[in-house]
């Protein structure tokens, strides 16, 4: 697995709509982050450019605006947040995380049974 960088969560409310929209520009990305933030155009266009030098952006330069596009997946960012979380509070010990939450009632009914059915479906692909 390549490593990804370290992406802090304002960057990471960026990325979300990036991954989303992509291609998307600079106006763009700031109009949907001034409706859901209550940061100025200033900071978000701060947390772009460090997106891009920390290598999770790409852009191009369309006439006289920026063009973004992400070079990290989000599925792959994600699992390895995921993996990284699991690693530094559950020792990488899955069960030990399910129980946890679900001792702590943590989830709901419905997550309980989407898990129940994401590992029958996972036990019949072994099968």
């Amino acid at each position: 697995m390549k490593e990804l960088p370290q992406i802090s969560e304002a960057e990471f409310e960026v990325m979300k709509v990036i991954w989303k929209h992509a291609p998307i520009n600079t106006n763009e990305i700031t109009d949907k982050l001034t409706h859901t933030t209550k940061w100025s155009p200033k900071t978000i266009q701060t947390l772009i450019k460090r997106l891009v030098t920390k290598g999770a952006l790409s852009y191009e330069k369309q006439s006289r605006v920026f063009v973004y596009t992400p070079l990290i997946e989000e599925k792959e960012y994600i699992g390895q947040e995921s993996h990284s979380f699991l690693e530094r509070y559950y020792d990488g010990d899955i069960t030990a995380m399910l129980s946890a939450y679900i001792e702590d009632d943590r989830l709901s009914e419905s997550e309980i049974d989407t898990l129940h059915s994401l590992l029958h479906k996972g036990a019949k692909r072994r099968d």
